[in-house]
């Protein structure tokens, strides 16, 4: 028995001292209290379309995306457009097709893509409460695709613009539409890339700068919402690449600002109006740089001035290299393509330049864009050409004018060629654009001219020829 009491002290002890020594080695606990941030609605204010609320970079870094998507959902609407095809001469086949759009303030404007209401006879709405409304078109602009709406209804949910100039890569972002029917669905991804041209916005005069995303964005998703952790607009959904017609992980949105000062425009005067400075620009790249004697491959080269343009009045010149507008690096075309975009005629930005190495800033008073006629010898000729966009040059590895439309029974097309025929020469010499091809088309006067070049879809060079003037010579 003594032994038996003994083994039992023992224990006692050795017990006693084992739990001590790891109380000692653990420390204290650390008690974790995990609260809930609840989603604040922004208030109605009449500094909706001021930018004045419009954040600098905060980081974000989440743990989910509840508080961003519980109150940006229901400011993202389901659009229905209908389209009225006339079939004789009372009768009228109507075609539907659908897409997303986002509540901007609570007396019911909306904000979406012109292609999705684009020619609609009517345009209904649906809520994410299920209510519906019959929308009215205030404007629609098809060169950033953008198009405003408007309900009449009040005390509505709505999305507060963000700064989409604050976007970082790799800033996590969420896409918020109607894909395939599928009402208020939210997806997740992160910025890619920043002032993205895909050349998809056929006009002469489109601003793409789109933002790259990940998020997952589908068939109906297009005018949807793209939101911020913060939920604020920093994007309206436009586009996606693919080639095999579904998601392919790339998403492309307009930019919150350039979107807030079109809508602002349409608002007011039921019109875009944009002022252009009135050049013709390359981006730079390791070769040119040298050329010129620079350090650095940055900012974009005035490839060509106009004389009565705001950019020559201003002092730029041929060959000059822009690095900054208002502080803001212009390192590609469409960075400074949606910095002017975003302003109106009249008003003034600030442009830092390189000519010759040396810095110089100057002051650029915006012009009024003019819708130009369309050019005599062309309409003599009988097509229609326009310049290469930066990412065909960029393709085609050369320049040239595109033939964009043929006239019936013309001198071209009796010549036989096709439109998006690329042309690289006139009668030998090389031109580069519109204006060099009409230039050298020009001098010719009366006499054969010959056009070289090359399509897009075909291997070789070739060649066209017609008679300039007189059928007959004198």
């Amino acid at each position: 028995m003594r032994n038996i009491g003994l083994l039992v002290i023992v224990a006692l002890l050795s017990s006693i001292v084992t739990v001590g020594f790891f109380k000692l080695l653990d420390g204290p606990d650390k008690i974790i209290i995990r609260e809930t941030i609840p989603a604040q609605r922004t208030s109605a204010s009449d500094e909706l379309f001021s930018g004045n609320k419009q954040r600098t970079f905060v980081s974000t870094t989440p743990t989910d995306f509840v508080s961003a998507a519980s109150h940006a959902t229901p400011s993202v609407v389901f659009i229905r457009t209908l389209h009225a095809n006339k079939k004789g001469y009372w009768n009228y086949k109507y075609t539907a097709s659908s897409g997303s759009g986002v509540l901007v303030s609570p007396d019911g404007y909306i904000v979406t893509n012109h292609h999705v209401v684009n020619e609609g006879s009517e345009i209904h709405i649906t809520l994410n409460d299920k209510r519906e409304y019959q929308a009215v078109m205030v404007g629609s602009d098809p060169t950033t695709d953008i198009a405003l709406l408007k309900i009449d209804a009040d005390e509505l949910p709505f999305v507060e613009f963000g700064n989409s100039d604050s976007l970082q890569i790799g800033e996590w972002v969420m896409a918020i539409g109607n894909p395939f029917r599928l009402e208020s669905t939210v997806t997740a991804g992160i910025v890619s890339a920043k002032a993205r041209n895909i050349s998809i916005l056929d006009n002469e005069a489109s601003v793409e700068s789109f933002i790259q995303t990940d998020a997952v964005v589908n068939q109906g998703n297009s005018g949807g919402a793209l939101v911020n952790t913060n939920g604020e607009l920093i994007g309206i959904n436009a586009a996606i690449i693919t080639q095999s017609g579904k998601y392919e992980g790339y998403s492309f949105a307009i930019p919150s600002n350039l979107a807030q000062k079109v809508i602002a425009d349409l608002r007011e005067f039921g019109e875009v109006r944009r002022g252009i400075l009135g050049v013709s620009i390359k981006n730079m790249n390791d070769e040119l740089a040298k050329q010129m004697g620079l350090e650095e491959v940055k900012g974009v080269y005035l490839d060509y001035v106009n004389p009565a343009s705001a950019a020559n009045k201003a002092g730029l010149k041929n060959g000059d290299v822009i690095v900054s507008v208002d502080g803001t690096l212009t390192n590609t075309f469409p960075q400074l393509q949606e910095i002017v975009a975003r302003k109106r005629p009249g008003d003034v930005l600030s442009v830092a330049y390189l000519r010759g190495g040396d810095s110089r800033e100057t002051d650029v008073v915006l012009q009024q864009r003019i819708v130009r006629e369309m050019d005599p010898l062309m309409v003599e000729i009988g097509f229609e050409l326009k310049d290469l966009t930066e990412s065909e040059i960029n393709k085609f590895d050369k320049s040239g004018a595109k033939v964009n439309s043929i006239y019936r029974d013309s001198k071209i097309m009796d010549t036989n060629m096709d439109l998006d025929f690329i042309i690289t020469s006139v009668n030998g010499n090389e031109v580069q654009s519109v204006l060099e091809t009409l230039e050298a088309i020009q001098e010719v006067g009366h006499g054969m001219v010959e056009l070289g070049g090359f399509y897009p879809q075909f291997e070789g060079e070739y060649f066209y020829a017609f008679r300039l003037g007189d059928e007959e010579e004198n």
